[in-house]
C-alpha cells in the first residue's frame, strides 16, 4: 500500500466549537469506515497505527489549528489503534472511547449503537433530586456497572431519585477513586466499559431515577497521561494540588476547551447523562472574560434544551462563591447547584466536637442555623483555618441551588482511617444527622452505605504501576493528614487490602439497628416527598431559630396547605423547652426517640393543641417533626 506524504494545511485558526462538525476521536461511519480526528499541534505529522497483522499505518491529513483527520476503510467495532507522532512516540487516542488494555494500551473503536428504552425520559426537576453517591468498585462485591443494576429497585424503594457515580473515566490499574483519570472520554474498562454504562443509565431511567456523573476537569492523573505529547493541554502559569493545571486561558486554549466541553456533551448525547458533579472547580484558574466554566454551562444547558431534557451542572467548590449558581445576566456562571461543605462541617462539629484541621472554623448551634437559613456560613468573615476572609453572601440564592449532606466520599475517605460517621457517632446521633439533612430545604445527598450505618471504612486507594508515584501518593497522604489530630496509622493506598476493606457489606442492611436505620431513612424520605411544606425547597417560607444554651435548632417551614415544625436537639442531656408555634392542632409525624426507631421511647404527645406555644421534652440527640394542616377556602 503506497502512502503519499501530506503537508500540513496552513490557515487561520478562527473556528469555534459550535462550527466543528467532526467529533474528536474515532467515529464509525457507514460501510466499515471510520473518521479519526485528533488535535496534535506539537506534531508535524500523525499516523494511525492499526493493530492488525501486519500493522497498518495511515498518514493523516493535516488541518488548521493543529488537527489531523482521516477517514479509513476496513474499520469495525473492536478495532484497536494508536497514533504515531512524528515517527517517534506511539500513543493512545486522547479522545479514546475505550481502553480495554489499560491506560498504556491501544484505544478501541466502539459503536454508538444501543437499544435505548428511555425515549420518553425528560429528566427530573432539580428540586426532586435525592442524591445517592456511590463508588462503582466498592458498591458491590463484583465492582462493576452491571452489578449496580439489580440494586436500583432497592434504592428506589428507599427514596433515591438520582444516582451519582464517582468518576469512571479510565484511570491506571483496576482500583482508584477515579480522580486520577487520564482518558475523560473512556469508561473505565474494569467497570465494564461504555456499553455497561449505557445499560446502567437505561435501567435507571426505566425506574424513574436520574444519573449523575462526577467529572474531573481541573486536572488529569499522572500515570498514562500523554496529552502533553499532543499539544499544550497544560500550563505552568498555575498549580493544582494534584498535578499540572489545565490550559483554559493561554495560547491554543480554544482547542483545550473544545476537548473538555465536547467530552461533557458526549456524556449527555451518547450516554443520556442527566447531570454532572464537577470536581473542585476552585482549582480551575481562568481569568478570561469568557471563562471555560461559563462556556461549559452554556453548552451543556443548550444541549439539554435541544434534546428536550433537563440537564444540570453541580460543581464542588471550596470558595463559597455564590456567583457559581447566580444567573449569567447577574454576573454569575449559571450553574444549577453547588455542594455546601459549610453545612456538613457545622453539623459534623456539633455531633463529634472534632475541631482540628478545617473544622477549627466551626463551633455551635448558631453555625448550623446560618447554614439552614442562608446556605454558606462563611460569607466574608475571617476564617482561622484559611487565615483570611472567606466567601460571599448566599442569602439570595434559592434553596434548590445547594446540596446538603452529613457524609460524602471526601468527608469520609479523606480521614486517615476512612471512618464513617457510624464509627464516631451513636445510633441516636446518626438518626439526628439524617434528620437535619433530609428535613432541610436543600437537595439531600447520602453516601453509599450511610442509610444502614455501613461499618466498613471508605479508604483512599490506587493501583499505580510506577513505584515513584506510589511513594509520592503515600507521602502526600501523610502530609495532608498532618493538620489533623489523628494519631492512627494511615492505610496504604496502594494495597489491594485497602480497597477490599472499603467494599460495602450489604448483608448488614437486614440486621438489627442497620435495618432500623434503613427504614428510618425510608420514612424520612417519604415524609419529605409527601408533606407539601417539606417538598417545597424554599428558604423564603422557612424560619430558623437556635437556642444556644439548650442546643436546640428549631425549623418552621410552610406552604399554602401545610406547616411543619422540626426541632433538633444536640446534647446528651434530656431537656425541656417551650417553643413558640402557630395556634391550632398539630400532629406528630416523627420522633427519633420512638421505640419503633430503637429509641428509649417518645416523650412527645402524638397530637397537641397549641395556643401559640408548646412545651416539649427532648431526649439525648433527639429530634421531633410535627405537622399542621392548613385549611384553604375554595
Amino acid at each position: 500500500m503506497s502512502i503519499l506524504v501530506r503537508l500540513r494545511t496552513k490557515g487561520a485558526c478562527n473556528t469555534v466549537i459550535s462550527e466543528r462538525k467532526e467529533p474528536l476521536g474515532a467515529t464509525l461511519l457507514e460501510g466499515n469506515t471510520a473518521s479519526f480526528l485528533v488535535w496534535a499541534p506539537h506534531a508535524e505529522q500523525v499516523e494511525i497505527c492499526l493493530s492488525e497483522h501486519p500493522e497498518r499505518k495511515i498518514l493523516m491529513h493535516a488541518k488548521p489549528c493543529g488537527y489531523f483527520h482521516e477517514v479509513v476503510e476496513g474499520i469495525s467495532p473492536g478495532t484497536l489503534y494508536r497514533y504515531r507522532l512524528d515517527d517517534d512516540k506511539v500513543r493512545p487516542d486522547p479522545a479514546s472511547r475505550h481502553q480495554p488494555q489499560g491506560v498504556h494500551g491501544p484505544s478501541q473503536v466502539v459503536t454508538n449503537q444501543f437499544e435505548w428504552n428511555d425515549t420518553i425520559w425528560r429528566g427530573l426537576p432539580l428540586e426532586k433530586y435525592v442524591l445517592y453517591e456511590l463508588h462503582v468498585g466498592t458498591f458491590t462485591p463484583q465492582g462493576t456497572l452491571d452489578a449496580i443494576i439489580p440494586r436500583i429497585p432497592l434504592l428506589k424503594h428507599l427514596g433515591v431519585t438520582a444516582i451519582e457515580l464517582m468518576p469512571i473515566a479510565q484511570f491506571p490499574g483496576n482500583r482508584n477513586w477515579g480522580y486520577d483519570g487520564v482518558y475523560p472520554y473512556a469508561v473505565q474498562a474494569s467497570y465494564g466499559g461504555p456499553v455497561a454504562l449505557k445499560k446502567l443509565v437505561n435501567a435507571c431511567h426505566e425506574h424513574g431515577i436520574a444519573m449523575v456523573l462526577d467529572v474531573v476537569y481541573n486536572h488529569l492523573g499522572p500515570e498514562g497521561n500523554y496529552l502533553a505529547d499532543f499539544g499544550p493541554y497544560f500550563t505552568d502559569s498555575y498549580k493544582t494540588p494534584w498535578g499540572q493545571a489545565i490550559n483554559f486561558d493561554g495560547a491554543a486554549s480554544d482547542e483545550v476547551r473544545r476537548y473538555f466541553i465536547e467530552n461533557a456533551l458526549q456524556w449527555v448525547s451518547d450516554f443520556h447523562i442527566d447531570a454532572f458533579r464537577l470536581d473542585a472547580v476552585h482549582a480551575i484558574v481562568d481569568p478570561s472574560a469568557r471563562t471555560f466554566l461559563g462556556e461549559l454551562a452554556e453548552k451543556v444547558h443548550e444541549a439539554g434544551r435541544n434534546l428536550d431534557r433537563s440537564v444540570y451542572l453541580i460543581p464542588e467548590s471550596n470558595r463559597n462563591d455564590a456567583r457559581l449558581v447566580s444567573p449569567p445576566e447577574l454576573g454569575g456562571f449559571g450553574y444549577d447547584a453547588v455542594w455546601n461543605d459549610d453545612f456538613h462541617h457545622s453539623l459534623h462539629v456539633l455531633l463529634t466536637r472534632e475541631q482540628s484541621g478545617y473544622y477549627v472554623d466551626f463551633d455551635g448551634i448558631e453555625d448550623l442555623a446560618v447554614c439552614y437559613g442562608e446556605g454558606f456560613l462563611y460569607s466574608g468573615q475571617y476564617s482561622k483555618y484559611r487565615q483570611r476572609h472567606h466567601g460571599n453572601s448566599s442569602k439570595q440564592i434559592p434553596a434548590k441551588r445547594f446540596v446538603a449532606y452529613a457524609q460524602n466520599h471526601d468527608q469520609v475517605g479523606n480521614r486517615n482511617m476512612g471512618d464513617r460517621l457510624s464509627k464516631t457517632a451513636t445510633f441516636e446521633q446518626l438518626k439526628l444527622a439524617t434528620g437535619v439533612v433530609h428535613l432541610s430545604p436543600y437537595i439531600p445527598l447520602m453516601f453509599m452505605g450511610e442509610e444502614y450505618a455501613e461499618s466498613s471504612p471508605f479508604l483512599y486507594f490506587v493501583s499505580h504501576g510506577d513505584s515513584a508515584l506510589i511513594e509520592a501518593v503515600r507521602r502526600g497522604r501523610r502530609e495532608e493528614f498532618a493538620q489533623f489530630s489523628w494519631t492512627q496509622d494511615i492505610a496504604d493506598p496502594q494495597s489491594e487490602d485497602t480497597f477490599l476493606r472499603s467494599k460495602l457489606n450489604w448483608d448488614l442492611r437486614t440486621e438489627g439497628q442497620h435495618r432500623i436505620l434503613w427504614l428510618f431513612y425510608q420514612e424520612l424520605l417519604r415524609l419529605r416527598r409527601d408533606i407539601p411544606a417539606l417538598a417545597r425547597l424554599d428558604k423564603n417560607t422557612m424560619e430558623v431559630t437556635s437556642f444556644r444554651d439548650e442546643k436546640i435548632l428549631l425549623i418552621k417551614r410552610w406552604d399554602s396547605s401545610s406547616r411543619v415544625m422540626a426541632a433538633f436537639h444536640f446534647s446528651q442531656e434530656s431537656r425541656q423547652l417551650t417553643l413558640p408555634i402557630q395556634p391550632g392542632p398539630w400532629q406528630k409525624q416523627l420522633d427519633s426517640a420512638d421505640e419503633r426507631w430503637a429509641g428509649k421511647g417518645s416523650l412527645a404527645p402524638a397530637n397537641l393543641e397549641s395556643n401559640r406555644e408548646m412545651r416539649l421534652t427532648f431526649g439525648p440527640w433527639n429530634f421531633l417533626l410535627f405537622e399542621q394542616t392548613v385549611e384553604t377556602s375554595e
